[in-house]
């Protein structure tokens, strides 16, 4: 399967903002954004205003990274959104907010969505009782994502069942039984990421 494998600290700096791609790393003062506050490269430091059209791609390239998807599914996901009934942009958002790996990091069981998505192929989850190893699997609401049982004694899942989790209200998760549940699909106001996904329907509607 395809997947960006460069430095996740560059991708950061080229956008500008902490798009929280390794984790607890990116809380620390050795955080890329904070050390080198400008793009990657010999060019990087020099400001340029961007056009309309840069503004936009922009946009879909945070949004791109945030979720760790490549180009090809990231407009097959577009595509649907259109087709769905509802605002695009925000059908959109809540495409990606419901794989299975960005559920499993909303929910605390890992430190990034990086790190969410390597535990997912590594068979550490489970869908309803049932294993599921896809990071781009579609939740829905009434799903039960659990830590497999026999992963539960690790010192890694031991460590995160004691760290303090921010979940958003479309989800609940019960750290002692390693287990969450979506209750509701995400609303926008419950995605907090920072991107316009307004810029992402132009740039696709050309």
């Amino acid at each position: 399967m395809a997947r960006y494998t460069g430095p996740s600290c560059k991708l950061c700096r080229r956008e500008g903002v902490k798009l929280y791609l390794k984790g607890d790393r990116c809380y620390t003062d050795k955080c890329a954004i904070t050390r080198r506050n400008y793009a990657p490269g010999q060019h990087g430091q020099n400001k340029k205003k961007l056009t309309n059209y840069g503004l936009q791609l922009r946009e879909k390239q945070k949004a791109k990274r945030i979720y760790g998807v490549l180009e090809t599914q990231f407009r097959a996901y577009y595509e649907e959104a259109d087709r769905q009934k509802g605002i695009t942009g925000e059908n959109l958002l809540r495409i990606l907010e419901t794989r299975l790996d960005n559920v499993v990091f909303r929910l605390g069981f890992a430190s990034s969505r990086v790190e969410a998505r390597q535990l997912v192929r590594h068979n550490h989850f489970t869908v309803n009782g049932q294993r599921v190893n896809i990071p781009s699997y579609q939740v829905s609401v009434g799903d039960v994502i659990a830590v497999k049982e026999k992963s539960r004694t690790s010192n890694k899942f031991k460590a995160l069942a004691e760290v303090a989790t921010n979940v958003p209200k479309w989800l609940v998760t019960d750290k002692d039984k390693m287990e969450g549940k979506v209750v509701a699909l995400p609303q926008r106001e419950d995605i907090e990421i920072p991107v316009n996904e307004t810029l992402i329907v132009e740039l696709y509607s050309k």
